[in-house]
């Protein structure tokens, strides 16, 4: 029955995902952390699984759209791969700053940023290309920016990676491309990384791999990387608009349960 409920979430973050081109990150840790919540599982350690686990099933599914996006030649590979360095180094501290957090108040900051990405969604927000195309440094810092930031959320980075490189003049479709291809190494390090915080706490369930539980990641993954695609697909008919304004409501009341 559990491993059931882990299936329909993928299904439906997949879905999502694909509907309305965000990371299925922002839905599959608010729900997990209800359906842990539901399982009794320990409130010290349960927020910190529901991020963990969320960022290993964004290592199977940022794999299909890096190579989806590699294939129209979209991906600038020479900004990845200054933006990985960052990455790399900024997901692994954003697991040990996680840690250090406890459960209620690492919720409290998870569903503030729900409630920030909602706005920008709902208003229709967008940076304006003001600046030129980042140095390797610029890159750098700014990786290690978005990788802290993307573990402590579960999130593959893409909320944030976008916005940046289209505000250094990178056009859209590189920008959403090159997010894609960071989301693989902000899940890997934020993964492990969480999986090595975690180790051997003593309030982890069975079939727990330091802060990723494995059944829900299996679960997640399986369903996820399939419905991504008829989600994709789905959202070419219907109004991109209506889209948005859904999933900033559905955000909202996301982020908003989590101050209730």
């Amino acid at each position: 029955m559990e491993l059931l409920l882990y299936l329909v979430l993928g299904s439906a973050a997949g879905v999502l995902a694909g509907l309305f081109g965000v990371g299925g990150g922002l839905i599959i840790v608010p729900v997990l952390v209800l359906s842990f919540t539901a399982q009794g599982m320990a409130t010290e350690i349960l927020t910190h699984l529901a991020v963990g686990t969320s960022l290993a099933t964004i290592v199977f599914t940022s794999i299909n759209s890096l190579l989806e996006h590699h294939r129209k030649g979209a991906v600038r590979w020479p900004l990845f791969r200054w933006l990985t360095i960052g990455i790399l180094l900024g997901a692994a501290l954003g697991a040990m700053t996680a840690a250090l957090i406890q459960g209620p108040l690492l919720q409290k900051i998870i569903g503030t940023f729900a409630i920030i990405v909602a706005a920008q969604m709902a208003l229709d927000l967008k940076p304006k290309a003001s600046l030129g195309v980042p140095g390797k440094p610029t890159l750098t810092v700014a990786g290690g920016v978005i990788g802290w930031a993307s573990a402590i959320f579960g999130i593959g980075g893409g909320s944030l990676t976008v916005p940046f490189l289209v505000w250094r003049s990178v056009p859209i479709q590189q920008a959403v491309a090159t997010s894609a291809a960071c989301g693989l190494p902000i899940a890997i390090a934020g993964a492990l990384s969480f999986m090595f915080t975690g180790w051997g706490n003593p309030n982890l369930p069975p079939w727990s791999v330091g802060f990723v539980y494995l059944p829900a990641l299996l679960g997640i993954a399986v369903t996820s990387m399939f419905f991504a695609r008829f989600g994709a697909r789905l959202a070419h008919r219907l109004s991109p608009l209506l889209l948005k304004r859904l999933f900033a409501l559905l955000l909202f009341s996301v982020g908003l349960s989590f101050f209730i």
